[in-house]
Parts: C-alpha cells; sequence; structure tokens
C-alpha cells in the first residue's frame, strides 16, 4: 500500500511537471519567436521560415535602431514618464493608504473617503471629459497628461490598505504610548514592515507606466512626445535611409525589413521589465496575498 502511494505521488508529481514545463513554453514561445525574427534576415522572416531560433543571423535590425532617433526620444520618453509617474503613484498610495488604513476614532471620516475612491473603480468620467480636461489645463504634449490622470491607482491604494491594516495593533498602541506621531509611526514603523506590499505596488505601476500607449496617441501631438509603446503601435515603420550610400542602401534593404525591425523593437522594449521583475518577484506573491484579504 506504502509503495502504491510512492508510485503514485511520484507519477503525480511528474504530469505536473511535465504540464508546467508546457505551460511555461506556451509563455514564452511568443517571445522566443519574436526574438528570432529579430535576429534573421528579411529573406527568412517573410518566407515564414523563422520560428524559435534566428535564420540567418545578423544583428542589422538592432544596429538600425541605434541611428533610429525617434525610438530612442520614445524610449527615454518612457522612462521618464516610469520614474516620473511611478514615483507619483507611490507617494499618494502610500499617503492616501496610511490614513484610510487607521480606524474612525482615528480618521472620523475614514468610510467617506473609502466609499469615494471604491466609486471611482466602479465608474469613471470617460475619455471625452479626460480629453477636454487635459486640453483645458493646456497639457497635451507635456509628461503631465501621461502621469497626472493615474496619479492615485485606487486598486494599489486598497491593496495597501489592507496590508497595513494586518499590522498588529500593538505596534501603533506601543508608539502612542512612548508618544509617536502619524507620520513617525508611517515611517519608522509601517513602511520598514510592507516591503512586500509596496515592492508589489511598485511593479504595478512601472508595467502599467511602461506599457501604456493609448493616452500617448490622444494626448500627444507630436511624434517626438510619444512614449515607448505608442511609438511602437504604430505599425507602419519606415527605415531612415538619407544618410547613408546608394550601395550601403541596397546591402541594408536586403537583410532588414519592417517586421525584422519592428521585432527588435518590441524585444528592446521588454528588456527593462525582464530586468527589473527578478528583484521585485520575491515579493510578489507575499504582497498580493496579505494585501488582498482582511479578516
Amino acid at each position: 500500500m506504502v509503495r502504491n502511494n510512492a508510485l503514485s505521488s511520484r507519477i503525480a508529481r511528474v504530469a505536473l511537471t511535465v504540464l508546467m514545463t508546457v505551460i511555461a513554453f506556451t509563455s514564452l514561445a511568443p517571445i522566443l519567436h519574436t526574438v528570432a525574427i529579430s535576429f534573421s534576415d528579411k529573406a527568412a522572416a517573410a518566407a515564414g521560415k523563422v520560428t524559435f531560433f534566428p535564420v540567418n543571423f545578423n544583428t542589422v535590425a538592432y544596429e538600425t535602431i541605434m541611428h533610429d532617433k525617434k525610438f530612442i526620444g520614445s524610449f527615454f520618453v518612457s522612462v521618464e514618464r516610469v520614474v516620473l509617474g511611478g514615483g507619483l503613484n507611490f507617494l499618494l498610495t502610500v499617503l492616501m493608504a496610511y490614513p484610510l488604513s487607521r480606524n474612525v476614532t482615528e480618521f472620523r471620516f475614514r468610510n467617506v473617503y473609502m466609499w469615494f475612491i471604491i466609486v471611482t473603480m466602479l465608474f469613471s468620467g470617460g475619455i471625452i471629459p479626460l480629453y477636454i480636461l487635459m486640453k483645458y489645463l493646456g497639457l497635451f504634449d507635456t509628461i503631465w497628461a501621461l502621469v497626472l490622470p493615474t496619479a492615485v491607482p485606487v486598486f494599489n491604494v486598497i491593496l495597501l490598505v489592507n496590508f497595513f491594516r494586518s499590522i498588529p495593533k500593538e505596534l501603533s498602541e506601543a508608539g502612542y504610548m512612548d508618544g509617536a506621531g502619524p507620520w513617525y509611526m508611517l515611517m519608522k514603523v509601517f513602511i520598514p514592515l510592507s516591503t512586500p506590499a509596496l515592492a508589489t505596488i511598485t511593479l504595478f505601476s512601472i508595467v502599467a507606466h511602461w506599457n501604456s500607449f493609448f493616452d500617448g496617441l490622444i494626448f500627444m501631438r507630436s511624434m517626438e512626445n510619444y512614449p515607448l509603446q505608442t511609438y511602437i503601435q504604430q505599425l507602419v515603420v519606415q527605415v531612415n535611409m538619407d544618410n547613408i550610400s546608394t550601395m550601403e542602401r541596397i546591402e541594408l534593404m536586403k537583410k532588414l525589413s519592417n517586421q525584422t525591425l519592428n521585432a527588435a523593437k518590441i524585444v528592446i522594449s521588454m528588456l527593462p521589465i525582464l530586468v527589473i521583475y527578478p528583484f521585485l518577484q520575491k515579493y510578489f506573491i507575499h504582497g498580493i496575498m496579505l494585501g488582498s484579504v482582511k479578516e
């Protein structure tokens, strides 16, 4: 009986490993395919010969991107957006979540504000009023049009509120007895103890700002101010060949196409998230679980 149970357990582990491997490969397949196309030549990509390995390996697409001023400019616009927008999200989320995590006796209008932010999750003014507001404020073609409309991510606020409420009340009571004020408790107690939740909401903000493209499309008037994802969404991309000779142009056209060039741009756009995510991933599940439920 024991031997049968051990055999069944081993079979289950093997089956689960195979299943997880298949799921992981299915998730990675589009990324591997895009990377392979970016390193392949024009003919192989157009003929559909590229699967998960480059055909006629070359780096022409990446060399061309390094001379694409619009792509480089949009990349740094996205970096600026992530730094400014992510920092603003972090600051306002913490400052809103802490008072909302206190009892009604400590923050009298807590329930009123809580219902207010919940309503904003259920109902939205819509794109047209937002467009009119941005135009009225004169924010078109500025970085503020990309970061201010999402300055307070309500989901992140609720996640952090629940995490703050999970911190033992005895810590707050001990701090108040020693004369600590709300600012001291927030900076010296709650923030240091909330690393998993803070890492989680930071990751959410970074990914949201980096992947957003629609707001750049409607609020930016010139392509020079497009964030990276908005630039990539413009499917028709012309290769700039103004500064190269005729022979170099012919040679380049043999190896490069919009398909391989766009694949290379997509790969580069994924790199920052792939670099950041491993450092925050260890906090991710822990932060979600502790911040999602409050008994």
